[in-house]
């Protein structure tokens, strides 16, 4: 881990998308991975999603057996998905929405609802040692019932914040970062650590660095586009540079 506060969590996923495209073995998500960890990554993100359409399983145990950083390992809360994170025991399980239909995950998962069922689901994954994280929406309701459950983490979805930024829509923009913002206050109110992520680029990333609370960013599709024009490892240190300097 560097020896900044803010950590940097560089998700790969999509270096498997390059590659599946054409149903070999390049590029390789490993080697985006120890890439990324010499250039300043604090940890890696994979989502092995249950239609794998990017990351495979055999990437789940290249990534374990590769890495010197921690794996956060973002998954489904299915039967399937818990006998895998059980097996590899990674650092850390972030629990997400999916939908099949869906091109990247399209929301923060729904805790409120299914409260019961989740604080049963992640009990074994939390007694074999992994850190549980929840990926939610910046939503008192669901903050609360993440933590009545037994999460320890939880990752803030900054999609609305960044697609609004995107349309030039920026009263909503800044609505939306004003929640995160609040969240974020109440979710370390509590205790819990708060980690954020998804659709982050360059420009919107420094507002989010900036939170005090916020200990944990994960960054994926922008960096891996951006390492097409720029290489991996310069896109990975603009980026940290970035967050450092909002810090």
């Amino acid at each position: 881990m560097s020896k900044n506060s803010l950590r940097l969590g560089v998700n790969i996923d999509h270096v498997a998308t390059v590659r599946n495209a054409r149903g070999g073995a390049y590029p390789d998500p490993i080697r985006a991975a120890k890439l990324a960890e010499e250039a300043g990554a604090d940890g890696i993100t994979a989502h092995l999603r249950e239609d794998r359409r990017h990351i495979t399983d055999a990437d789940i145990d290249g990534l374990m057996e590769a890495l010197s950083v921690p794996l956060n390992f973002e998954m489904a809360a299915t039967d399937e998905m818990q006998k895998i994170a059980l097996r590899h025991k990674p650092h850390a399980v972030c629990i997400v929405p999916e939908k099949r239909e869906e091109r990247t995950t399209e929301g923060g998962l729904e805790v409120a609802r299914e409260e019961n069922r989740l604080a049963h689901f992640i009990a074994p994954l939390r007694d074999a040692g992994c850190r549980v994280s929840i990926f939610i929406a910046a939503d008192q309701k669901q903050i609360e019932a993440a933590h009545r459950i037994g999460a320890e983490v939880i990752e803030l979805h900054t999609g609305a914040y960044c697609d609004h930024h995107a349309e030039g829509n920026f009263a909503a923009r800044d609505n939306e970062l004003a929640a995160l913002q609040e969240m974020a206050t109440f979710a370390h109110s509590l205790g819990l650590e708060v980690h954020a992520g998804h659709g982050l680029t360059y420009e919107t990333v420094a507002p989010v660095a900036a939170f005090p609370e916020v200990m944990e960013l994960n960054i994926g599709h922008f960096l891996i586009g951006e390492a097409i024009f720029r290489g991996l490892t310069p896109a990975v240190q603009e980026m940290r540079r970035l967050m450092d300097e909002a810090r």
